[in-house]
């Protein structure tokens, strides 16, 4: 028997002729009582200092089992390529988080709405985000303020079935991030351009989900956002598409009716796997009502910039000898599960009212593929 995925599109069609408008809740805990529920928050940042940084805060991991502890999870990307990561486990009772607004916690690491904080119920005003992480030497203390609405595809989410969704809501689709960043005692004052989103949802994801691409890219006044998720065979390989495109403040496109091209394949030896090294995501007309616009995006690899195998990730066979005698094992069973983070050279063409434009330039974009 097929199970019904639904895209929460507001229509018609699978996109949105106007854009929910959202709401601090939004990005706020959703409390769930299933014990397959998940949630985290997500923050980066690129640099002036050529410094690349990434920071989640987990209740729970969507690839962890129930019951898992919750995670914080900071990566650097340095200029000379390097990369320093770190992921620590804490208690449940670590954990806190609001219901109202983005006010979440492990242990001594936050982030939080500071303005509007005062009026949370005032939806459209432009959020301003600080987090604080500090963990394995690496602290950061950075504010994210919001040069783009807020953004949600449809309603936010996915459902599969009548139980499992995964939502997703971007609280800072683009903003100007300030602060500093300090590593092992060596700081930096970071100025730079960032991100935030947050999801959630209930179900055992790498069950659900085969493998996802997603990623932005900015140039001066356009933003571009992207994600395509296909689901496993026995959800007979469904994909969900949204792409959001806005010009300055303004979010123009909105829309899940999107065609997406992979290039030829080359082998990395870190993630165990092959990676398409070019994309095409081409846009169906659309638009916000008083911009029609069409997008067609390219994006060629240039760089492998984190290959990694996540069957390294699993107890006993991340170790050296247990991975030596399982892991030939599980790969036969579940194939090669890896994740990328690529850096890529763009050409994104843009039409909108009969007009095209080209820009290029490069960008980060990442693949998670769990089968």
């Amino acid at each position: 028997m097929s199970i019904e995925i639904v895209d929460g599109w507001n229509g018609p069609g699978a996109k949105d002729g106007k854009a929910t408008l959202v709401r601090p809740a939004d990005n706020a805990l959703h409390p769930s009582e299933d014990r397959w529920a998940f949630e985290h928050w997500y923050f980066d940042a690129r640099l002036e200092s050529g410094h690349t940084v990434v920071a989640f805060l987990q209740k729970r991991r969507p690839e962890e089992p129930p019951g898992s502890r919750p995670v914080v999870e900071v990566v650097v990307y340095f200029p000379d390529g390097t990369r320093r990561q770190v992921i620590r486990h804490y208690p449940h009772m670590a954990f806190e988080a609001a219901t109202d607004r983005c006010r979440a916690r492990v242990a001594h690491n936050t982030a939080e709405l500071v303005s509007p904080a005062a009026d949370v119920d005032r939806p459209g005003a432009l959020p301003v985000h600080r987090l604080r992480v500090n963990e394995g030497g690496v602290e950061l203390d950075l504010t994210f303020t919001a040069t783009v609405p807020s953004w949600m595809p449809g309603q936010g989410w996915t459902r599969y079935g009548d139980r499992d969704f995964f939502g997703w809501v971007v609280p800072a689709p683009r903003a100007t991030v300030t602060g500093a960043v300090t590593i092992d005692g060596w700081r930096v004052e970071a100025r730079g351009t960032g991100y935030h989103d947050h999801n959630w949802g209930v179900g055992n994801m790498p069950r659900i989900i085969e493998r996802w691409h997603w990623g932005r890219l900015y140039t001066d006044d356009l933003s571009l956002i992207y994600a395509t998720v296909r689901t496993q065979r026995r959800f007979d390989h469904h994909e969900s598409r949204p792409l959001m495109l806005a010009v300055g403040d303004r979010v123009v496109l909105s829309t899940g009716e999107v065609a997406l091209t992979e290039g030829p394949t080359a082998y990395d030896a870190d993630a165990r796997r092959e990676y398409p090294t070019w994309l095409r995501l081409e846009s169906e007309a659309s638009g916000d009502g008083v911009t029609d616009a069409r997008v067609d995006l390219r994006l060629d690899v240039r760089e492998v910039i984190h290959g990694h195998d996540l069957l390294d990730d699993v107890p006993v066979v991340g170790t050296r000898v247990g991975g030596a005698l399982l892991k030939p094992l599980i790969h036969r069973l579940v194939g090669h599960p890896g994740y990328f983070r690529f850096l890529s050279d763009f050409e994104l063409r843009v039409t909108m009212n009969g007009t095209t434009r080209v820009e290029t330039g490069s960008t980060l974009h990442e693949l998670v593929a769990l089968a």
